[in-house]
């Protein structure tokens, strides 16, 4: 009986952190970090502040929860767009389209992942978050490598590089809130250009 009751317990303190993280979530993609405020999270999640006090100490503990929780879907609708396709230029393709359209479909969110000012917390989520990225286009470059699709290169190296223009590419557009219709094509076009796909 103790043990069912430690359960339901568990279960209502997973669902009333489920919820001020998903609270969280929106308020950040409608006024990113600086709007994040414990104060505002609460009201959202309808609960008192000292409820989220209990499960984040902290206002740098939820917004890297957040970030994390932000972050991890975004790699994980990457990973799936890539692992759909055939061959490295449609796998890296899929990477820049998903990556680019999620991001100018939710530009307050996708700044906030990319660039915003925040605390230093978040800060060390945003290398963990774009070290997932390279590891995952660097397994793509390393099987293209191997068959000969793309040229020699080192795997590691060339797929951090592309991460780094690619965010710091998507930053402007969505720092003014605005992308030329162009932008996911010419990224497209860039970034196999630097792997060396064949035309």
């Amino acid at each position: 009986m103790v043990y069912r009751s430690t359960e339901r317990v568990q279960a209502r303190l997973s669902a009333s952190r489920q919820r001020i993280i998903a609270a969280a979530l929106e308020i950040t993609a409608e006024h990113g970090y600086a709007g994040c405020s414990v104060a505002a999270v609460a009201e959202r999640a309808g609960m008192a502040t000292g409820s989220v006090y209990r499960h984040f100490p902290t206002k740098a503990d939820l917004v890297a929860e957040v970030f994390r929780t932000a972050s991890q879907r975004e790699v994980d609708a990457v990973a799936r767009a890539a692992a759909r396709e055939d061959t490295v230029a449609e796998r890296v393709t899929a990477v820049i389209e998903t990556f680019s359209g999620r991001a100018l479909r939710s530009p307050r969110l996708a700044y906030a992942l990319l660039a915003e000012p925040a605390d230093p917390a978040v800060d060390a989520e945003r290398l963990v978050f774009r070290r997932a990225y390279a590891e995952l286009i660097a397994g793509h470059v390393a099987q293209g490598v191997a068959s000969g699709e793309l040229p020699p290169q080192d795997p590691e190296l060339t797929a951090t590089a592309l991460v780094g223009a690619l965010a710091e590419a998507m930053v402007g557009p969505l720092a003014a809130g605005v992308a030329g219709p162009r932008t996911i094509a010419h990224l497209i076009t860039f970034l196999h250009r630097a792997l060396g796909v064949s035309p």
